[in-house]
């Protein structure tokens, strides 16, 4: 890995990046302290009773660091009471002020708490959603003012022993970062930057960095490039990981897996926070579930390099492959389906994978999870198949009844001794042992041929990514399916892990589909929708409408849960379109700037709806924004009854 790449400390083997020690309480982060795992309160944070109560909660959950909005210098104050309370029922888990536009309320925080966190898009910066020309002389103008602002915030803090998180999100970048910058990972590292270098100006080092996005690909690819920043000017300090406004139930489970899964594998992070439209509680196990994977991460068996090649890390560059029948090329990911442990295949077993069999009509409906291909290996089918989906069974059987919609799947020792296979597509199984100079040479003269990757190693996606290398460096464009097997496992881990083992390649452009093998880790249903979740999550294939959901705090001005339920309800036919749902205006505009529409607290009762990042609608009454937002699509021309998609046959 060269250095202009650099963003961890290596691309084959599993070692955390190591980070300085920053002193939050008497929870030390970073170095070869834990990863730590962290949350937020939902409740009004001058309800003292309330948020003392939510937190002790969070922290017998197992929360380590609990985080509390302080929108202005009254809740500041009151985080003294509520710190009070807590320490005297014997907590004493270190407490986090957000800090959302006034300088002030982190000046009086910062005396009481253990850490406060700013966003640099809306802590000095401006953020009024205009387009300035800045000439070099009025960007240090800018500068200038921002080191005056935030300035007493270091001084402050350094005084009271108070750590600081400074922490860009995608979606509130300033006007200023946004004239020069894009909207993209480098502004929001610039962004970030910008503030470290004051902080550093003062000789203060006890601060952690975040670079959030509700875009897992641009959120992945602003840490790496901080990393790399920060190793240019010889910096080092921890990471908190996290994707904002991940969403609720499974969708953001696999969100966030997606997300900081991918940083994790390789060895960034010191502390995560999986944002969850939900209580705060139940984002803990989550989270813990994902760092407990790396406890004896680095003891996996040592991955083998043939040949090295550099992916870029820090922009989407997807491989160029083949188009092999409906894979690779210009084709959407495919999702391959594992039968071959089930007891029997009938049109039961189907209708898990998104076909439903109607017998008065004799026809199929094919739904929005309709897996594309099933892995039957040596079982039988009996039965008329629908007319997209195709068969993959062992060599052995197929090559003696080659039946229609059926392809064989073949180990490296029958592709490189037989010519006989299928005329249009054939699966070739393999691990990184199995590449070799030969299989290679005929892969790349062979149109018919997709890979299906598998590996064995602890650290599997380090290990499949190096196929990957491999074969770039060789330039050779097979299409592969990443494929996982998970054994024994609750389905809410086989969720977490095959998105973190998945995403992690997705999310960088490589792969052509997804095969999950499971066995004891939940139905059939929740497998395969795992895999069309992964796929969303990393931006690859879209099934469905996407919610980006913020996880509620202090400042919302509505139910959310209740509310992004609602929306649901009538929106979640769609599909491949975003919405946001915001509980206030903090996470409005800016933090939703992946939506197609939004749907804003902007007051008690009141909601302003967003095309884009533009408001279209000003504080309605919530009982009729609802059914604003339909007729705003409608407007749009992208709105469709539900009656209206009916099965595909």
């Amino acid at each position: 890995m060269s250095k202009s790449i650099k963003y961890c400390e290596s691309l084959i083997k599993y070692q955390r990046l190591k980070t300085r020690v920053v002193h939050i309480g008497d929870v030390p982060l970073g170095g070869d302290f834990p990863i730590r795992v962290q949350s937020m309160t939902t409740t009004d944070s001058m309800d003292t009773k309330a948020t003392v109560e939510q937190s002790i909660r969070m922290i017998e959950a197992g929360c380590e660091y609990v985080r509390i909005t302080a929108p202005s210098i009254k809740e500041a104050q009151n985080l003294a009471e509520i710190k009070k309370e807590l320490r005297k029922q014997g907590y004493t888990t270190p407490l986090i002020a957000d800090i959302h536009f006034t300088p002030n309320a982190a000046l009086e925080a910062a005396r009481i708490v253990e850490k406060v966190r700013i966003n640099p898009g809306n802590f000095a910066d401006r953020k009024k959603f205009q387009e300035i020309e800045y000439t070099d002389q009025s960007y240090n103008d800018e500068l200038e003012r921002i080191h005056h602002r935030f300035s007493p915030l270091v001084k402050v803090c350094k005084e009271e022993g108070c750590a600081l998180r400074i922490g860009s999100n995608h979606g509130s970048l300033s006007d200023r970062i946004l004239s020069r910058y894009g909207d993209t990972p480098l502004g929001m590292v610039e962004s970030a930057m910008e503030f470290l270098r004051i902080c550093e100006n003062y000789n203060y080092h006890e601060i952690v960095l975040s670079m959030k996005s509700s875009n897992t690909r641009v959120m992945v690819q602003a840490y790496r490039l901080l990393v790399n920043k920060m190793d240019a000017e010889g910096m080092n300090y921890p990471l908190h990981l996290g994707v904002t406004e991940a969403g609720e139930g499974e969708d953001g489970r696999i969100k966030s897996a997606v997300g900081i899964g991918t940083l994790l594998e390789d060895g960034l992070g010191d502390t995560i926070r999986v944002s969850l439209t939900e209580e705060p509680e139940y984002e803990i196990p989550v989270a813990k579930s994902l760092v407990d994977r790396y406890a004896h991460r680095k003891e996996h068996e040592k991955i083998a390099v043939k040949t090295d090649f550099d992916l870029s890390p820090f922009e989407y560059q997807p491989r160029k492959t083949n188009s092999v029948l409906n894979i690779g090329g210009d084709n959407v990911p495919r999702v391959m389906a594992d039968l071959a442990l089930e007891p029997q295949i009938n049109r039961d077993t189907l209708t898990q994978l998104g076909y439903q069999y109607f017998e008065a009509e004799d026809k199929w409906g094919i739904g929005d999870f309709a897996c594309d291909y099933i892995f039957i290996n040596k079982m039988k089918i009996n039965f008329d198949l629908p007319g997209t989906l195709g068969v993959v069974q062992a060599y052995s059987v197929w090559k003696d009844k080659k039946e229609q919609q059926h392809y064989p799947q073949i180990n490296t020792t029958e592709y490189l001794e037989n010519s006989s296979f299928h005329p249009q597509l054939n699966f070739l199984y393999l691990t990184l042992a199995d590449l070799s100079e030969d299989l290679i040479k005929k892969l790349k003269n062979d149109p018919t041929a997709v890979l299906i990757i598998d590996t064995y190693n602890e650290h599997g996606m380090v290990e499949q990514r190096q196929i990957f290398r491999e074969l770039l460096a060789q330039k050779c464009s097979t299409p592969v399916i990443i494929g996982r097997y998970y054994g024994d496992l609750p389905s809410a881990n086989m969720q977490l892990f095959s998105a973190t083992d998945m995403g992690a390649l997705l999310i960088d452009g490589l792969g052509e589909g997804v095969f999950i093998a499971s066995e004891n880790c939940g139905p059939l249903s929740i497998v395969n929708q795992t895999a069309f979740g992964i796929l969303q999550a990393s931006r690859t294939r879209i099934s469905k409408t996407e919610y980006i959901s913020c996880p509620s705090c202090g400042r919302t001005l509505f139910d959310l849960q209740e509310t992004t339920a609602l929306v649901w309800n009538k929106t979640s036919h769609l599909k491949g379109i975003k919405i946001g749902i915001m509980g206030c205006i903090v996470n409005g505009p800016g933090e939703m700037a992946d939506a197609d529409y939004g749907y804003v607290g902007t007051g008690v009762g009141k909601i302003s709806l967003y095309r884009g990042q533009n408001v279209v609608q000003a504080n309605l009454p919530m009982e009729e924004a609802v059914d604003a937002l339909i007729d705003l699509m409608k407007e749009d021309g992208v709105w469709v009854e539900a009656q209206e998609l009916d099965a595909v046959y």
